[in-house]
């Protein structure tokens, strides 16, 4: 399959803190990658930089004040355009969607009011967000801020589905959500990535629950990538996930590690 989006020697991060450090990456037409790692370990820091949030460096840059001489050319890649200094509304013009962990939804207009505010033509429609997410459809004329953490997800999920995109970036969709809610959500992901064929990245702190879902699996540690395989087989690799992530053999984390 053609590749989708590349990443080659990305370095990014937080004032004078390097997070990310020169990592190459990519994704294929309509494939879609996990990507996994403790805390603090440039994960979001990852997807911040793809949507343009954060200021990437590479070569000669000066990235904040901190000189990054001897780095490599970075480039990221869309589609073969290169996007390296697009802006993030030009990111999501050039076919990104963004689903972040804040959920960025507009609380104070309806779930319909948010949905036809970005909407661009394609696939998805309004009508097949509703069907995907049977709950936005009856809460249709309720304002965002009258949703429940879980309905709000789903919101900012149909959000970024409406942009019709051509990769979405989901930075920990099932953070702080009911059980219930967790497997409502993942059904529909499962949908849209194994029956829909959308490319995505998904950051997530539940290993078990997106190795499930994706076709392919990066490991972050320490701003860089440690492992990449496929999801089938890290899932199956009790040793990979408790050296890395810290999963036992019961699916759970260890404790004291996040």
């Amino acid at each position: 399959m053609p590749e989708l989006l590349t990443i080659e020697q990305l370095s990014a991060g937080y004032g004078e803190a390097v997070v990310l450090n020169a990592i190459s990456l990519a994704l294929a037409e309509r494939q879609s990658l996990a990507l996994l790692g403790r805390n603090g370990m440039g994960k979001t820091t990852t997807i911040r930089t793809l949507m343009g949030l954060l200021p990437a460096c590479g070569g000669s840059a000066d990235f904040e004040g901190l000189s990054l001489i001897g780095l490599p050319p970075y480039r990221i890649g869309l589609d073969g355009r290169d996007i390296t200094l697009l802006r993030p509304d030009q990111r999501a013009h050039a076919g990104i969607g963004w689903v972040p962990q804040e959920r960025n939804i507009f609380k104070s207009l309806t779930v319909e009011e948010n949905l036809t505010a970005v909407a661009r033509p394609g696939p998805w429609t309004v009508e097949r967000i509703y069907e995907l997410f049977p709950r936005l459809s009856e809460r249709r004329r309720n304002l965002g801020n009258q949703l429940s953490g879980g309905e709000q997800q789903m919101l900012a999920v149909g959000r970024a589905l409406i942009l019709n995109p051509r990769l979405m970036l989901l930075d920990e969709p099932l953070e702080g959500l009911a059980p219930i809610l967790v497997e409502e959500l993942l059904l529909a992901l499962r949908r849209i990535i194994r029956d829909e064929g959308m490319s995505a990245i998904l950051v997530e702190q539940n290993a078990q629950k997106v190795l499930g879902v994706t076709d392919r699996v990066a490991i972050i540690e320490r701003g860089a990538v440690v492992y990449e395989g496929a999801s089938a087989d890290l899932a199956a690799d009790r040793a990979v996930l408790e050296s890395y992530l810290g999963v036992t053999a019961a699916g759970s984390r260890r404790k004291g590690r996040r």
